[in-house]
């Protein structure tokens, strides 16, 4: 089909969309990926055809409409190649999360009934085989990276490239059958399953239509403008609906670049050399950012440190009167200009957020005061609500309207209201169909026609919602009071020396804490005070780092109400682990699984 007819046909599909943007865009950079250090550009004319070829490749298999295929791999090219190419052939794409154990990934792809697997790599390979036996469904695994690879030998296993090579040959020899594919989709097709990170149960498969995604794609630019010229770094899973959004489908909507970052290690330098105008990130990476940027204060001269603090009594002033709707004055202006050339500017630069416009925090609760602490340096991070069973995003800070302390207001085109116990309730184009194969677990989500999405808030008069905690994670204490635990453990991790903390006290009469030290900055701390240590584990026992960590924490209490502070906390000797089940693969904390595991530990701060 030739560009110009492409380019015509409907697009209320997610490949329909995509090959109208092909057209449109042809030989523009649509990838950058890095190989041998530099940056190699992926045109979107490139991009079409490699999804074209996995489709037909997958075809050529004998995929059938509504096949599942499932995919495990790190951020790359590849991925949104295969995702697309699934979507393309009339399948269903379920992506796993790479920390997953090979018993997790056998949950998944049996659970799905999962035909076919994308693997990136010998790593992930091995999973798959050492778990196959279980897996009745599965014909034929692809795998991406070959390199060191000897299981060729295997009549399941082939790699990408020949997968790509049979796509090609398929194509030649059944002209017309892609684009007849692409024409046979419909909106209300189920184009991907996100199973959810299993924090209270079993991961659930969330079913998200082609009608579902696009929906949803069209509110990013409801939140603040999106413009083509704009450049993004993919670096969270792909697995979860935030990163897939903004990595996969909102790019296909607005037409801007996408960086990978070659992993994580790496991330912190990727993000300074692509100093990308838009940028999400969990409340995780918004602390560390804040404690590199306190802890290189701290080391700096004291000149230096005097125009630090200047700069923020300039700039807190400034972003009191921009996030309050007045009119910033002409000489506050002024002096916010020279705070932002003397001192803001490099921060941000170092940071590598210094083209940042379009700036959000989502996935799990922030603290307030790391929210007004990035506006007061000049990043203008805003907050998003939403979950997987809505596609993503569900409230944000709507263009200049930021409010801290809430979620901000429901964004065009979905509901909000509470229930009479205060649980959110959400409705609109972008909730999902239910969870697959299992009804019970859909009609408790979705009742009366609202998503109960379990998590409690409060909204006041403007719409702005203000969220309290997940449902099932209140603590109520001996004496009756209702608390919820994020809040203080947000407030927690503030530290620069804390990278982790669970709340528990529930039915107790008082709260306690399990903290995990920030191995960095404890390990420069010891250093600094020539303490030895040999492990993380040596390191969290020095009883120096006992007496830091216990002046942070009475640092928090003093703002929090009597029945909200800390009266004991230990620190664990290991770091919480997707493996152990302490946390899920986006890093979510298993509060009941964390409290059973460290039961005697918590008892102890009790005797």
């Amino acid at each position: 089909m030739t560009q110009r007819k492409m380019s015509n046909i409907r697009a209320d599909t997610v490949p329909l969309l995509f090959y109208q943007q092909v057209a449109k865009y042809g030989d523009r950079v649509a990838l950058r990926k890095k190989f041998l250090g530099r940056w190699q550009e992926i045109s979107w004319r490139e991009y079409g055809q490699r999804v074209r070829e996995v489709a037909l490749g997958l075809i050529a298999l004998g995929l059938r409409r509504g096949d599942r295929v499932s995919l495990i791999a790190e951020n790359r090219p590849e991925w949104l190649y295969s995702d697309l190419g699934i979507m393309a052939a009339g399948g269903i794409t379920v992506g796993i999360y790479t920390t997953n154990s090979a018993e997790e990934c056998q949950y998944i792809v049996n659970h799905s009934e999962s035909r076919f697997h994308i693997a990136e790599d010998e790593g992930q390979l091995e999973k798959a085989l050492r778990v196959r036996g279980r897996l009745p469904f599965l014909e034929k695994i692809i795998v991406i990276d070959t390199k060191g690879l000897r299981k060729f030998h295997d009549p399941m296993v082939i790699s990408f490239e020949q997968h790509l090579a049979a796509g090609r040959e398929y194509d030649a020899a059944h002209p017309g059958r892609f684009e007849r594919e692409l024409q046979e989709g419909q909106p209300e097709d189920i184009a991907i399953l996100v199973y959810t990170s299993g924090t209270t149960g079993p991961p659930k498969g969330a079913m998200l239509s082609h009608e579902t995604i696009l929906f949803t794609t069209t509110m990013v630019d409801a939140v603040g403008p999106v413009y083509g010229s704009d450049e993004v770094i993919s670096y969270l899973p792909l697995s979860h609906i935030a990163e897939r959004l903004l990595t996969t489908f909102a790019q296909i909507r607005y037409g801007y670049t996408v960086n990978f970052a070659e992993n994580l290690d790496t991330f912190p330098h990727n993000l300074r050399e692509v100093s990308p105008q838009i940028f999400f990130a969990p409340p995780r990476v918004w602390e560390k950012f804040y404690s590199v940027i306190t802890l290189r204060m701290e080391r700096a001269t004291w000149f230096k440190q005097r125009a630090y603090r200047a700069a923020l009594a300039i700039g807190a002033r400034a972003a009191k009167g921009r996030l309050s709707g007045q009119v910033v004055p002409r000489s506050l202006r002024l002096l916010s200009g020279l705070a932002e050339l003397a001192v803001f500017r490099k921060l941000k630069k170092h940071l590598g957020l210094d083209r940042a416009r379009y700036v959000a925090s989502g996935a799990a609760p922030i603290s307030p005061g790391l929210l007004e602490f990035f506006h007061v340096v000049g990043v203008p991070v805003r907050e998003i609500y939403g979950q997987t069973e809505n596609c993503g995003p569900a409230t944000a800070h709507l263009g200049d309207r930021i409010k801290l302390r809430t979620v901000g207001q429901a964004i065009p085109g979905c509901e909000v209201t509470l229930a009479e116990d205060g649980e959110i309730l959400l409705r609109g184009r972008n909730i999902f169909q239910g969870y697959f194969k299992d009804p019970l677990a859909t009609e408790e989500a979705l009742r009366d026609r609202w998503l109960h999405t379990g998590d409690v808030g409060e909204m006041d008069r403007e719409g702005f919602l203000k969220l309290t905690d997940r449902k099932k994670d209140l603590i109520i204490t001996a004496g009756g009071k209702n608390i919820a635990p994020q809040v203080i453990e947000n407030q927690l991790k503030l530290s620069p020396f804390i990278a982790d903390a669970v709340v528990t006290g529930d039915g107790r009469k008082y709260l306690t804490a399990l903290i995990v030290i920030d191995e960095e900055n404890i390990a420069s701390f010891a250093q600094e005070r020539r303490l030895p240590f040999t492990t993380f584990s040596d390191l969290s026992k020095k009883p120096e780092v006992y007496k830091l960590i216990g002046r942070e924490v009475e640092r928090v209490n003093t703002t929090l109400s009597q029945v909200e502070r800390v009266k004991r906390f230990v620190i664990l000797d290991k770091q919480l682990d997707p493996e152990d089940g302490d946390v899920g693969p986006t890093m979510k904390v298993k509060r009941m699984a964390i409290t059973e595991r460290y039961k005697e530990l918590i008892e102890a701060m009790y005797e």
